[in-house]
């Protein structure tokens, strides 16, 4: 049977979704996003409700109800109109005070300007709850909007454009308060997705039904999209009539979009002028955030003039700065229709250090942008040891590396795909015959990824195929043991079950996964070794409503405990959130075999089901383990289906659990890519445990635990054996 979970929102509106037929049972999982990038105004304050209207009949707020189930029969995920609005039921219900839909409105906004999405979602699922439940169509089509917002704010376009055109159908007692805001989504989206001519449609649109207060943050926005479509006349003719923000933050983003402009017109010189004047006086309150975006700019006009050396000082001295910046995410920037992505920067310092035949230094500043991209997801929200996701250079790595090891680093940049294979000799760049653009690897993982998980038997011809373009340039000799630190979409890539010179690479090659190796490195050098004291969850007690009992899990537990005498064991209702935190601290390893839910909205709102509390859910969740200190915990593995799945687009947002028990001080994590089977799963880990318990290095272990499920004709398919990434530290050794 699956082991993930079914998402509930309670109600006569719960949304399942099936799994394949593995573990009975399955996560509810968004679909995959971007990097926080927009975020957009609101014309005004919505925390007053509007001058009252008549109150519909009940006859027209069933209609209204009915009309909405009709509008999301299209929509097939967790995150339907439907199951938020059954959602913000039950969460409106658990209130001990509740409060005006609007308030839940203005709550919402609130929320996506800080970069909490998953609860911006909520508070605007509460008022939609509000407005079908008293038939309230003004604050139907502001619910709606705040939704359209919140799923911008995290790059979830589809779902944006969605609400937007929801919110569109109720324009309520003042339509500029939604129909300007939910019009600039829909443009934003557009711009998003390079469909530019579509975007400056929408944005015409959007200031035409807009309030005065919100049309210039619009008229921004139509500027950027139309220097993007190529049409500068306009562009300036839009800008030049913008009127100068009073705020001089977002002065200091209109002259960045001038210097935009500039470059676009071909006039480096005079960009460069603006952008040094922006460097020199930068706007007062986060100097250091717009003095880095103002050398960006000047890097941008150094490599227009082919200055790539100092094009690429002028980026290192950005990346310098933004380091002492407090956050990615500044909304007056997206207000304006900047859609800025802190991740372009190091992306384009990797590619000149690259081009100008510099792989160290290219090599360093992947690293750095791992580690600053965790640090702005998760900036203001959750406290944790900053030290611990702080980079290593090429040389410190080189000398914590073993002779039998060799680390392969790639970075998936807009038009290719950079490697680099680092060991006791030195860090080389691997040149890819052909180019690889990442919105290319995002479709053969994908289209890999559905193969393997439909049991499809071309899946390993196609690993093969995959294996032979990405491994093979790579030059890596059999027998050493590798740490593949992916990227972008490469980390839903199960690298063990690709094929080079006729073996999968699992058999050729021990592997672990590390989401950054000075992360990876730091936990391997601090937790060598570990005694055999076992924690192990089994089988917690969830409402059958959500989701199935796991007995297969319990039983697993069981055999795993035989290994080591004396485990600590919880099953049923006994494996809850509340026995974790007070035992998992003190624990060496830590096992829980339980249902898991991704959220990609928020990955920050990942979950592990463990048992309900008082009858209601007590989740675990990957921003209650970032604020957890786990420096004690050797290996956690979480036995569950898609436990590994984070955030991941542009840049390197592999936020579920992966990076949170990592940044909690966990030393090695064991996570799933896709829903696991029951039979293959107990084998893996039954095999993984036995070889641990004798002593055996984790990377040798889960070698044998995969090749063990390979060796049976029933589950030799990579369906059933490769799920699972060893990720972290790649030497931890069990010993007395």
């Amino acid at each position: 049977m699956p082991r993930a979970a079914s998402s509930v929102f309670g109600l006569a509106a719960l949304v399942l979704l099936a799994c394949p037929a593995v573990r009975a049972g399955c996560a509810a999982v968004d679909e995959p996003s971007a990097t926080p990038a927009l975020v957009s105004p609101q014309s005004a304050p919505v925390a007053a409700p509007p001058p009252k209207a008549p109150p519909p009949t009940v006859a027209e707020a069933s209609a209204e109800a009915r009309e909405v189930l009709a509008a999301v029969g299209r929509l097939d995920d967790a995150d339907t109109a439907l199951s938020l609005a059954a959602e913000g039921a039950a969460l409106y219900d658990a209130e001990k005070v509740k409060l005006d839909g609007y308030a839940y409105c203005s709550q919402a906004v609130e929320l996506a300007e800080r970069g909490e999405f998953r609860e911006s979602a909520r508070a605007a699922s509460k008022a939609l709850h509000v407005a079908l439940q008293s038939g309230n169509t003004d604050l139907l089509g502001k619910a709606y909007r705040d939704l359209a917002i919140a799923f911008s704010y995290a790059g979830q376009l589809e779902r944006a454009e969605q609400f937007a055109n929801l919110a569109l159908k109720y324009p309520g007692v003042d339509p500029t308060q939604v129909n300007g805001p939910a019009r600039k989504v829909i443009g934003d989206v557009r711009t998003r997705q390079a469909r530019y001519d579509e975007a400056i449609a929408a944005y015409d649109q959007a200031g035409a039904e807009s309030s005065a207060r919100f049309r210039p943050l619009v008229e921004a926005s139509l500027a950027n999209a139309l220097i993007l479509s190529g049409d500068l006349a306009r562009a300036r003719a839009t800008l030049d009539a913008v009127p100068s923000p009073p705020d001089a933050r977002q002065q200091a983003q209109l002259q960045r979009t001038r210097g935009r402009l500039l470059l676009a017109e071909n006039k480096p010189e005079e960009a460069l002028v603006l952008y040094r004047q922006l460097a020199d006086a930068p706007a007062a309150g986060d100097e250091d955030f717009y003095r880095a975006w103002a050398l960006d700019g000047i890097s941008k006009s150094q490599s227009a003039l082919g200055r790539d050396a100092e094009a690429a000082q002028a980026l290192d001295q950005a990346i310098d700065v933004f380091d002492r910046a407090r956050s990615q995410f500044r909304s007056d920037e997206f207000k304006m229709g900047l859609f800025s992505d802190l991740q372009s920067v190091f992306e384009r310092a990797i590619g000149l250090h690259s081009r100008l035949g510099q792989p160290a230094q290219a090599f360093d500043i992947s690293e750095r942008s791992r580690s600053r991209a965790l640090l702005d997801a998760v900036s203001g929200r959750v406290e944790f040891d900053q030290a611990a996701v702080a980079t290593l250079d090429a040389a410190a790595l080189q000398a914590m590396l073993e002779p039998d090891e060799v680390v392969v680093a790639f970075h998936t940049l807009p038009d290719r795909l950079l490697a680099w294979v680092l060991s006791r000799e030195g860090v080389r760049e691997v040149k890819y015959p052909v180019a690889l653009p990442r919105a290319d690897l995002a479709r053969l993982v994908d289209a890999y990824r559905d193969a393997l998980i439909r049991v499809s038997p071309n899946a390993p011809e196609v690993g093969g195929k995959i294996g032979q373009l990405l491994l093979a340039p790579l030059g890596l000799p059999a027998g050493k043991r590798l740490v593949i630190v992916p990227h972008g979409p490469l980390h839903y890539l199960p690298f063990q079950a690709l094929r080079l010179d006729g073996q999968y690479l699992i058999e050729r090659n021990p592997i672990s996964i590390a989401p950054s190796i000075s992360i990876a490195a730091r936990l391997a050098q601090r937790t060598p070794t570990a005694a055999p004291q076992l924690l192990a969850f089994g089988n917690p007690t969830i409402n059958p409503e959500v989701a199935d009992p796991l007995p297969g899990a319990e039983k697993e537990v069981h055999e795993l405990a035989r290994r080591f005498p004396g485990a600590k064991l919880f099953f049923r209702g006994e494996a809850s959130k509340d026995n974790f935190a007070s035992n998992a601290p003190a624990s060496r390893l830590v096992h829980i075999a339980a249902h898991a839910m991704a959220d990609t909205l928020d990955p920050l709102h990942s979950k592990v089901l463990l048992a309900d509390k008082d009858g209601k859910p007590n989740y675990l969740e990957a921003k209650d383990v970032l604020g957890m200190r786990l420096d004690n915990v050797a290996m956690i593995a979480l036995s569950a289906c898609e436990s590994g799945l984070g955030r991941v687009e542009n840049g390197d947002e592999v936020l579920g659990f992966t990076r949170s028990f990592l940044s909690a001080g966990t030393s090695t994590l064991l996570a799933s890519l896709w829903p696991v089977s029951d039979a293959a799963t107990e084998k893996l880990m039954t095999t993984l445990y036995t070889d641990l318990a004798k002593g055996i290095e984790v990377q040798d272990a889960m070698r044998d635990a995969q090749r063990a499920v390979m060796a049976d004709p029933a589950t030799a398919h990579p369906f059933y054996w490769a799920p699972f990434n060893l990720i972290g530290n790649w030497r931890l050794q069990v010993t007395q």
